[in-house]
């Protein structure tokens, strides 16, 4: 708990605040410059502690790796503009759009971004006026002309990570070691497949509700099977996760091993492993073991053999456990939409990476 609490407790300080240096248009404080007295009022110690708690629940708006994001988006438009000798602020609708020009076609050597990445980096400096209390408009046709553009001359159908299967898992699974760490990388893919979870709510799981103030959800074991409760991007929500065929692939079984073994009966679930690996730490893992994992494994289970290794570790991700779930679960589709927490049954579509296409076949069906 006292990990937790040191990473909140100095938000205006974070490791991208270093390498930005002090001009205070690039600082990246989460939320913090929104979040303060008015001009008019003395402060107190009272108002001062009220601030911090306000600052608190603003950072917890939106979670920890979007804010990352949303301030480094904001320090690189921060650095484009002085190098050209521009300010940031207040905000420039002609200036941003030709920075996003710039981003999608670069006057200097660099790579040009997607149109995806040039609309992130767009809800990055969206925020990040917000935040200094100035106002992006979006629609501006300095901004959204330019955007059109590159949307019409640079739009490509999104590159889609491959999905694991069944079989593949069931190869991966045999990689891992019969160790401390083999048991909680074997329930880590698990719980993930057949959960249809995102790597973020793998790692942020805690052993019981309230654990800890990080804690992005809990879980119960039933008679029947696991159910998590899960705080995501629409909203609590829970996923039900049922027992296997068999012990080598029940996601159940292999948690209750991991939990048993590690000797874990609070705080986060999957935690890291002593360099012996003989004990369980109190250090949670990080989102990035996820798709590390499932690379390590994709590629010693033989993944994919006809492709070069380069560009088989690329093909994985994170995703590809979501992905797998949705392409193999031979049952409604509105299941698998309930257990992936998707509002649409059209972007739980976007997750199948083999389905039964034409079975409606409206050719014939009007006669032709």
């Amino acid at each position: 708990m006292e990990r937790s609490l040191k990473k909140s407790g100095n938000p205006t300080k974070s490791a991208s605040d270093k390498s930005i240096g002090p001009d205070p248009h690039e600082s990246v404080g989460l939320g913090d410059l929104a979040i303060a007295l008015p001009s008019h009022v003395a402060g107190s110690g009272t108002l001062d502690r009220l601030v911090e708690t306000a600052r608190d629940y603003a950072r917890q708006a939106t979670s920890e790796n979007t804010l990352k994001a949303y301030a480094k988006d904001w320090a690189h438009f921060a650095r484009w503009c002085r190098m050209r000798g521009a300010d940031p602020l207040p905000s420039s609708p002609q200036l941003i759009g030709l920075y996003i020009a710039d981003l999608a076609a670069p006057m200097v050597k660099g790579p040009a971004l997607s149109v995806a990445s040039i609309e992130r980096r767009l809800s990055g400096l969206t925020w990040g006026y917000a935040q200094r209390g100035d106002r992006l408009d979006r629609k501006d046709r300095h901004i959204a002309t330019v955007l059109a553009g590159i949307r019409r001359k640079h739009a490509r159908p999104p590159v889609q990570k491959e999905a694991i299967l069944p079989e593949d898992l069931r190869d991966m699974l045999a990689t891992l070691p019969h160790d401390l760490r083999g048991l909680r990388d074997r329930a880590i893919l698990l719980i993930g497949f057949t959960g249809g979870l995102r790597r973020s709510e793998i790692v942020t799981l805690d052993h019981g509700k309230n654990d800890t103030p990080d804690s992005g959800g809990w879980i119960e074991i039933l008679e029947g099977g696991a159910l998590l409760t899960l705080r995501g991007k629409t909203g609590w929500r829970e996923v039900e996760i049922a027992c296997g065929s068999s012990d080598q692939t029940c996601p159940v079984h292999a948690l209750t091993q991991w939990l048993h073994y590690a000797k874990i009966d609070f705080g986060p679930i999957f935690v890291a492993v002593s360099r012996n690996g003989l004990n369980a730490t109190q250090d949670r893992l990080s989102d990035k073991h996820v798709a590390r994992l499932i690379k390590q494994t994709a590629r010693d289970a033989g993944i994919r053999v006809d492709l070069p290794e380069g560009e088989r570790i690329k093909l994985y991700s994170g995703h590809s456990l979501r992905a797998g779930l949705a392409s193999s679960a031979e049952v409604d589709e509105r299941y698998v939409q309930k257990q992936l927490g998707h509002a649409s049954a059209e972007m739980t579509r976007r997750y199948q990476r083999r389905r039964d296409r034409f079975r409606v076949n409206l050719t014939k069906a009007v006669g032709l």
